[in-house]
């Protein structure tokens, strides 16, 4: 067999191609994005980006009762999105395998909570694997195709972070080369849950999970690694990896399927040791599982509930000595995430900023309109939240204040949750002002396309949501557009539609200055400095720009400011701000 080294969400893509999948959806989301990005090269699957994850997973639902083997993915806080399919899915059941992978984040890297999806498997009902590296993202997800048949029921498979980004050496399987037969079959019974249909379904889904966890007893992925017989450690994915380095000598039951338990594997595992840890990241979920046995184990009173682990958190927990390292000669300077020079957001929020708005953020690049020195905005709890969280404000204060509320949301965010927000804020007549940041992509995740950038995840031509249309659809009467690096213009239709005693939206629209598709963005030549005419006023740092440099002049006199002609992009939006017409385009 042909060894090679994958990332956990490459071995995810890989893992699909091999099972015979030929359905595969998603939302991007970090850490999960590059699963369908990467099952893009399989061209018998079909693949594309949804609106939103309780969308890809109705897809996959769809697929499933056709009989087709389906896979999909999301980040963590996607499966909040999912849940209400999700749960009723556990109830019918399958027809092809469906398996959802999704991707944690510990240490929220990039994401706002870090919730731990192993509840949503024991809450819905329905049975979860977690591999501890690459190779076990392949295994595992293959495997978990054929489990879904085996016991009629949705598979999910928690990565983290940590795998799905890490590499390592993964021996590939062949395809399925014979793929599983599609068509209609009526089985509204299985499929159609109505109160009647769904009592019988029930306890069909407490016996599979009941038969589930005794198969499991018998399976290679759940298996004990023999020690010197002093403790026993009962860990999972990959909190497994560091286990293994920091207690090189201890007694492990490595679990791959973490609900639902192999209870008398556990029995038997404790059964040999006084002193047993469970070592997991996030919440205790196997923990508590293994106390409500009876079994006396310990585990968050030493291993940290927040955060990632890593080997030094988990040999600190213990009172371990660290191996002895080099020590660090320098140390690096702060680099606190920035948006990106020449970024259609940046000049909307020093708007926002100057106009003193109250602004209900969202989940996006723009989240960073948060950051000094634009430091606009003033709340961000989920995808779509903002046009609600708006809403809500309206409601409660006095004219002066509700003015100043004003709910930011991009293109992508706004499809894929923000639609009935705004529906609900024209329907129950809220004054809020509502900004639409149209920059042609999904930009946080890695500019992936959505249905307002008339692309397909293939690259393909499609039908492309014109958002203008949208929002009067919605009863909108308001609706303007601006070019948000026209920096007068934008912060007066802005401060118009604050004023305007009824629901007003402002699409602000110019491409990301990353966009992958050729002939979107403008090749602008980038600018510099006229020391002569820099005032050293600063004014050009009220945008946070990286392209902008401070230069302190050596003999101590102010100094003056400099740009960085690699990473201008030639947006003008600092020339805009300058009193003094220090900045010129270069034209070289």
């Amino acid at each position: 067999m042909q060894k090679t080294i994958l990332s956990g969400n490459e071995a995810f893509a890989r893992a699909a191609y091999e099972a015979g999948v030929t359905v595969a959806s998603a939302y991007p989301g970090t850490p999960s994005t590059e699963i369908l990005e990467n099952i893009t090269q399989y061209e018998r699957i079909d693949a594309s980006w949804a609106p939103n994850e309780k969308v890809a997973l109705e897809v996959g639902i769809g697929a499933s009762i056709g009989g087709a083997r389906t896979i999909v993915t999301m980040k963590h806080v996607g499966v909040n999105v999912a849940a209400d399919p999700l749960f009723t899915f556990s109830y019918t059941g399958v027809r092809g395998g469906m398996v959802l992978v999704v991707a944690d984040d510990p240490e929220m890297h990039s994401s706002q909570d870090e919730q731990d999806s192993r509840h949503y498997a024991r809450f819905a009902k329905v049975p979860m694997f977690e591999p501890s590296d690459s190779q076990e993202a392949l295994d595992f997800t293959r495997l978990a195709f054929e489990v879904s048949e085996q016991f009629d029921a949705p598979i999910m498979v928690r990565s983290t972070t940590r795998i799905s980004h890490s590499k390592s050496i993964v021996e590939l399987g062949e395809p399925l080369m014979e793929l599983p037969e599609t068509g209609l079959v009526r089985d509204p019974s299985k499929f159609v849950m109505l109160p009647g249909n769904a009592r019988i379904r029930h306890p069909l889904v407490e016996k599979r999970l009941v038969d589930m966890a005794e198969w499991a007893c018998s399976q290679g992925f759940n298996r004990v690694e023999a020690g010197n017989g002093k403790i026993g450690i009962i860990t999972s994915g990959v909190a497994y990896q560091y286990t293994r380095e920091v207690f090189p000598e201890a007694d492990i039951l490595k679990l791959g399927l973490v609900f639902p338990l192999p209870k008398q594997m556990i029995r038997d595992f404790a059964e040999r040791f006084e002193t047993i840890y469970v070592i997991e990241e996030l919440d205790p979920f196997i923990e508590e599982q293994v106390k409500a046995m009876g079994i006396n184990v310990i585990g968050k009173e030493k291993v940290p509930i927040c955060g990632e682990l890593t080997p030094g958190r988990l040999r600190q927990a213990f009172d371990i000595d660290p191996p002895s390292l080099p020590p660090i000669k320098e140390e690096l300077p702060p680099r606190p995430p920035n948006m990106c020079p020449g970024c259609p957001h940046r000049g909307v929020f020093h708007a926002l900023n100057r106009l003193k708005a109250y602004v209900t953020g969202d989940i996006g690049c723009y989240t960073l309109g948060f950051m000094p020195p634009l430091s606009a905005m003033d709340t961000c709890i989920c995808m779509g939240a903002s046009i609600g969280n708006a809403t809500g404000l309206s409601k409660v204060l006095n004219e002066e204040d509700r003015k100043k509320v004003v709910a930011v949301i991009g293109d992508s965010t706004f499809l894929h949750t923000g639609l009935n927000g705004l529906m609900d804020m024209v329907y129950n007549k809220s004054t809020a002002t509502v900004l639409i940041l149209d920059n042609s992509t999904t930009g946080m995740t890695g500019r992936q396309d959505n249905p307002a950038t008339g692309y397909t995840l293939d690259g393909e031509f499609a039908n492309q949501v014109d958002l203008e249309a949208l929002c009067r659809a919605l009863g909108v009467k308001h609706v303007e557009t601006v070019d948000p690096a026209q920096m007068d213009n934008t912060r007066k239709v802005i401060k118009e539609a604050m004023e305007r005693p009824e629901v007003s939206v402002v699409i602000t629209r110019r491409p990301c200055v990353l966009i992958k598709h050729e002939n979107v963005v403008e090749d602008l030549p980038p600018l510099y400095v006229k020391s002569d005419k820099c005032v050293a006023c600063k004014a050009c740092l009220t945008i946070g720009c990286p392209a902008i440099e401070w230069e302190t002049g050596k003999d101590g006199s102010k100094g003056n400011c400099k740009v960085d002609r690699l990473l201008c992009n030639g947006c003008q939006v600092c020339m805009q701000l300058c009193k003094f017409d220090a900045f010129g385009v270069c034209d070289d």
